[in-house]
């Protein structure tokens, strides 16, 4: 009983170190933010191809977090980078990986793809 206090009291300090790390590295935009700003960026889904295909925001990449690191170098450096996903997870996961990696100006929509009420493209 004593071992597992000692894993959730672990599990539980990692999570707020992660969390905080996150919000000191990557900016979550409200709706209103991430559209002033992605037209002037590199606009990047997260998410897998078939959810990309279900409905995208309109002029998004699809770099799923799966394939990130064998793509990074898609990305330019000196621009920013507005990430999404469904719910605002994973584009937080993204924006670590890529800050590991030198990339700095980082965004994220906050509440995720389900909560963007903006233009929304389908692939047939």
């Amino acid at each position: 009983m004593e071992a597992l206090l000692i894993i959730l009291g672990a599990i539980l300090v990692y999570s707020v170190i992660t969390y905080l790390w996150q919000r000191r590295i990557v900016k979550a935009l409200t709706e209103e933010e991430f559209r002033a700003g992605y037209r002037k960026a590199q606009l990047i889904d997260v998410r897998e191809p078939d959810e990309f295909a279900g409905g995208h925001i309109l002029g998004a990449r699809n770099i799923p977090l799966t394939q990130l690191r064998m793509r990074m170098k898609e990305l330019r450096k000196d621009q920013p980078i507005y990430l999404y996903c469904q719910n605002g997870l994973r584009s937080g996961r993204a924006a670590q990986m890529l800050y590991r990696k030198g990339y700095r100006n980082l965004y994220h929509l906050k509440g995720g793809f389900k909560k963007w009420t903006g233009k929304v493209k389908k692939n047939s």
